[in-house]
């Protein structure tokens, strides 16, 4: 109507006035003691104008709407304040939650999920780019992102790749390089009649949703009275989809899946349909979910407990008998996948700033298992003189002195070249045209990462270290302490200086708690 073209208007007539007005965009006169105050920041007010604005403008489901919000700092005046303007008060950390030491974080909280309720209402989506040194309070606005299904994305400066092609790339257009494909207005269904119903109220081509569902003893008795009337044990599934696509449409997607019923006795045949990368990352999804909704929960003994329960529950073995302990190739690997879980960001959140927790967490909601399993359990990559690049274990025995490494966790790639190979660069080899194998060999990695980082959302970081550099920390960190300064024999000439068990030491607890009769 009239009133919303007063504020919204299509982009071929607002593109002119909206790039003069980015154009002649200064900085603020008014000036800011720097030394003992913040910048006056009212980012929870703003937000929520905003919301408003398109709620009254727009009708819901009428089409796709988008907040994008580009947060340099803390919100410090307003509703949904985070931190006061002294600098005298610092910015919260987990133990200030954790011990009711954030004066300002449930307030601020409660006010940014009614404006993450408003926009879920409407069908709107909120994204935000959190570029600063310092954080910003997206662990408060967590929900807000959540909820509606909104783009994260968190960097040090507006200058960095990350934020400049993550932004380039969400205005991508169908059939464009990185096009995302966002959708919009959806809601999700199970059963018959919308009996269960999520709206999401924004998504693209990687949002992954997983449904968890209870056995109760209604549903077994009805199985078993099937089974005697000489019926198949068979149930079926159906996820019910309608959303906007990016085009326009309006579409509704049915997805009918079948399983059988088996004996919850019959380990053999229940074990068989067992996925475990699908496992882990939903167990990935419920300790984070359990981190942020329970008080005093220990995350680590919760997934302890869940994995001596599962293999006392499948794995083969004799009582008291630890040489006889033998898992199923169906869970060969999920022990290892627990390992990393225990170790990664999304469970251990000392050395991170709540802000960082909430941005891991966020992402690891969204993504794809095959990229949630990334995040898990990153991959490392060797290229070396000897053949073609080669996966290698995540563990610290992988470091070699002729070797380039490639970490991909995800939310940031790493090239690590060995000793030898960094000394030879250093010393310029690959410039000389005898040594053209050798500027290959350097070449390659380097190729692969901005690959990689061409075909993800967000784009990650891209880190590049020697060994012994101060960067190297960010692979250090995540291989497998198998050779420590403890170790009484080391397996491998590179040492981590840690106090953490390794994987061998992992699994041997594992086994010895698992056949305790």
């Amino acid at each position: 109507g009239p009133a919303a073209r007063r504020f919204l208007l299509p982009l071929g007539e607002a593109e002119f006035a909206l790039t003069t007005a980015l154009e002649e965009l200064q900085k603020d006169a008014y000036p800011v003691p720097t030394s003992t105050h913040r910048p006056a920041r009212c980012t929870g007010t703003a937000l929520q104008v905003a919301s408003t604005l398109l709620g009254a403008c727009l009708p819901a489901g009428n089409c796709q709407a988008r907040i994008l919000s580009f947060v340099g700092g803390p919100c410090t005046e307003g509703a949904g304040k985070v931190v006061n303007r002294e600098l005298a008060e610092e910015m919260r950390s987990h133990k200030d939650i954790a011990k009711d030491g954030a004066p300002h974080f449930v307030k601020a909280r409660k006010f940014y999920n009614s404006i993450a309720a408003q926009l879920v209402a409407h069908g709107h989506t909120l994204d935000m780019f959190a570029c600063a040194l310092d954080q910003v309070g997206m662990a408060e606005m967590r929900e807000m992102l959540l909820t509606t299904g909104g783009v994260a994305v968190q960097t040090d400066t507006y200058h960095k790749p990350v934020f400049k092609e993550t932004l380039k790339r969400l205005f991508a257009k169908d059939g464009e390089e990185g096009f995302v494909g966002c959708s919009s207005n959806a809601t999700f269904e199970v059963g018959l009649g919308g009996t269960s119903q999520w709206k999401l109220a924004g998504l693209d081509q990687d949002t992954t949703v997983a449904v968890i569902f209870e056995i109760t003893s209604a549903t077994k008795e009805g199985e078993s009275q099937a089974s005697q009337q000489g019926g198949t044990p068979q149930f079926f599934l159906q996820f019910l989809t309608r959303y906007m696509h990016w085009s326009g449409q309006l579409r509704l997607r049915v997805s009918t899946i079948t399983r059988r019923w088996v004996d919850p006795g019959n380990v053999a045949e229940l074990i068989t349909g067992f996925d475990q990368e699908a496992a882990a990352v939903l167990m990935s999804r419920l300790v984070t979910h359990k981190m942020e909704a329970e008080d005093d929960f220990d995350a680590t003994r919760w997934l302890d407990r869940a994995l001596i329960r599962l293999a006392q529950r499948f794995a083969d073995y004799r009582p008291d008998d630890v040489m006889s302990f033998n898992l199923r190739p169906e869970l060969s690997f999920y022990p290892q996948f627990m390992f990393n879980l225990r170790r990664s960001q999304f469970v251990q959140v000392f050395g991170n700033s709540p802000d960082e927790t909430a941005y891991y967490r966020l992402m690891l909601y969204k993504v794809a298992v095959s990229d949630a399993m990334v995040m898990i359990q990153p991959q490392l990559t060797a290229y070396h003189f000897n053949g073609p690049p080669e996966p290698v274990l995540l563990d610290v025995q992988s470091i070699l002195p002729d070797r380039i490494l490639v970490l991909d966790t995800y939310f940031y790639l790493v090239v690590f070249h060995g000793q030898t190979v960094a000394q030879w660069r250093k010393a310029g080899y690959h410039n000389l045209p005898e040594h053209t194998a050798f500027a290959t060999l350097l070449a390659a990695p380097q190729q692969e990462v901005k690959e990689i980082a061409a075909r993800r959302f967000p784009v990650p970081r891209i880190v590049d270290c020697d060994k012994n550099g101060s960067q190297a920390r960010y692979l250090l960190v995540k291989l497998n302490p198998s050779s420590t300064y403890s170790s009484a024999m080391p397996t491998s000439a590179e040492v981590i200086n840690t106090d953490d068990v390794s994987l061998a030491t992992f699994t041997e607890h594992l086994k010895r708690l698992a056949v305790q009769s």
